[in-house]
């Protein structure tokens, strides 16, 4: 079936690649984010301890905790006004 005829359009390989690669390039930034904003936040750049204290550990902890948090937020944000302007563009009358 054709797009217009409300099938799915087929998706070649080069396309799955390229999404793949665009899904690990946004879990590679979002991971560099988190790392580079909680470590910022939780641990001194004096280091005095080879190992996390348990004030950094749980600094830590909470800062990816909410760092995910909101990001799940946001996402479900954009899928929701994403899908509210799709649903207005399938009107027909106005």
């Amino acid at each position: 079936m054709s797009f217009l005829f409300g099938g799915r359009p087929q998706v070649t390989s080069e396309q799955k690649i390229a999404a793949a690669e665009t899904e690990v390039e946004m879990v590679s930034d979002m991971f560099n984010r988190l790392t580079q904003s909680c470590t910022k936040k939780c641990i001194p750049p004096d280091y005095r301890e080879g190992d996390l204290n348990k004030g950094e550990s749980v600094c830590l902890d909470r800062c990816v905790a909410k760092f995910f948090e909101v990001n799940i937020k946001v996402s479900e944000k954009m899928q929701s006004e994403a899908a509210g302007k799709q649903g207005a563009g399938m009107g027909f009358g106005m």
